[in-house]
């Protein structure tokens, strides 16, 4: 199980540890560094700044949001920065939800979830791929453009940039079964929003026909601290915020999850917490068995006994988000 860095988006702005924490998880033999975005910064950027600043360690988006750009000004900014870096990039991805796909990008959140996640994978790998002009027949992404305000002078194009890798790894961000049995079978790894260790059912029949190499990279906060209960706060204001403010009452992708986790009632009551303008309540809500099944939170031996529990499972990349260099060190020495 290899471990990676993840630094997530901004809040207010820039976090001065950043650049810190992804030269000391290189230097310690972590194999990945990765950004994501939300409505602040975006996840290419940052990436970018990082990928400068460093040399051997990998470089990913969890996740970069379909919503946010075009798939080929997505597959042109990976295969721009996939050269910069001499081959490093991995691109994740993640369709987001109503909220912000309406909200924040002004577009409509797709009827189709499947077909439109499936379709922008096709264009990007087309793009990738080089072999002929992108063309696509599609309901969302259509290669040329043929809707009813289309001028008719669309021209299937090629890319003039050689990309330096026509595989470069596409991972996607999925929740529910069906759309992570698609990503098995169109990507190149699956990027859980949750994992526990301890419920690995829930996922062994959507990755049953997993090829060879394909990569399982869930988050995990993880933070090296005497109190655990101290060190689940972090935890439990990130579920809080997702389960309670990341989406509709009605739809919220990241509630559903924890209900699958058998917190359905749990995480209806979270909701309704945060959409009341509670939130510190619905963070409290926030039961401490789920915020710990899926972290790494406490003392260095309870961390190393937790540890064999995400190991035994299909995983192959533990991506950590770590607040301190100390966490950093104490991971990779367990799982040197």
């Amino acid at each position: 199980m290899r471990l990676g860095l993840a630094l997530g988006y901004w809040g207010r702005g820039p976090d001065p540890q950043h650049l810190e924490l992804a030269r000391e998880a290189e230097r310690l033999g972590y194999h990945s560094v990765w950004t994501a975005e939300s409505w602040g910064s975006d996840a290419f950027t940052p990436l970018t700044w990082l990928a400068a600043h460093t040399s051997r360690i990998r470089l990913g988006t969890a996740v970069a949001q379909m919503a946010a750009r075009t798939p080929t000004a997505t597959a042109m900014q990976a295969l721009t920065l996939d050269h910069l870096s001499g081959g490093r990039m991995m691109l994740g991805l993640g369709l987001s939800g109503p909220q912000v796909v309406e909200g924040w990008y002004g577009r409509p959140f797709p009827k189709s979830p499947l077909t439109a996640t499936r379709e922008y994978v096709e264009v990007i790998r087309q793009v990738l791929g080089r072999a002929a002009p992108v063309r696509l027949d599609g309901r969302y992404h259509a290669h040329p453009y043929t809707g009813p305000d289309a001028t008719g002078l669309g021209k299937p194009l090629k890319s003039i940039v050689h990309p330096l890798r026509a595989d470069l790894p596409v991972l996607l961000g999925a929740e529910g079964p069906k759309n992570i049995a698609q990503t098995v079978r169109i990507a190149d790894g699956w990027l859980p929003l949750y994992w526990s260790p301890s419920r690995t059912e829930l996922y062994r029949a959507a990755l049953a026909d997993a090829r060879d190499g394909f990569m399982v990279a869930p988050m995990a906060q993880a933070r090296v601290c005497a109190d655990v209960a101290e060190g689940l706060k972090p935890v439990k204001a990130m579920l809080g915020f997702y389960i309670g403010g990341m989406g509709h009452a009605a739809r919220n992708f990241h509630a559903d999850l924890m209900g699958r986790f058998g917190y359905e009632a749990e995480a209806r009551r979270v909701q309704e917490l945060f959409l009341a303008g509670r939130r510190a309540e619905a963070i409290d809500a926030v039961p401490d068995a789920f915020a710990d099944e899926i972290s790494l939170v406490g003392p260095r031996e309870r961390i190393a006994e937790r540890l064999e529990l995400w190991r035994r499972g299909p995983i192959t990349d533990l991506l950590v988000l770590a607040p301190d260099p100390e966490t950093l060190r104490v991971l990779a020495e367990l799982t040197g």
